[in-house]
């Protein structure tokens, strides 16, 4: 099993891709996927989490925004 499958479930699942949490950490995308390769800390894992909510809630807003 890959390491950190729950962010990287919870992110397809929610439409959030990879190298758009690289983005918002400033970070490029190699550099993203090295820090997925081993399991990360529970405090780190919650901080990923919090970040797909965020990017997949930005995008709810602009897509609500736009239909209207």
């Amino acid at each position: 099993m890959l390491a950190n499958s729950d962010i990287r479930s919870t992110a397809k699942t929610k439409g959030v891709r990879l190298w758009e949490i690289a983005e918002f950490l400033k970070v490029s995308d190699p550099t993203m996927t090295r820090m997925l390769r081993r399991e990360l800390p529970n405090e780190e894992k919650q901080r990923f989490l919090s970040i797909i909510d965020e990017i997949a809630s930005k995008r709810g807003q602009t897509e609500v925004s736009i239909t209207n």
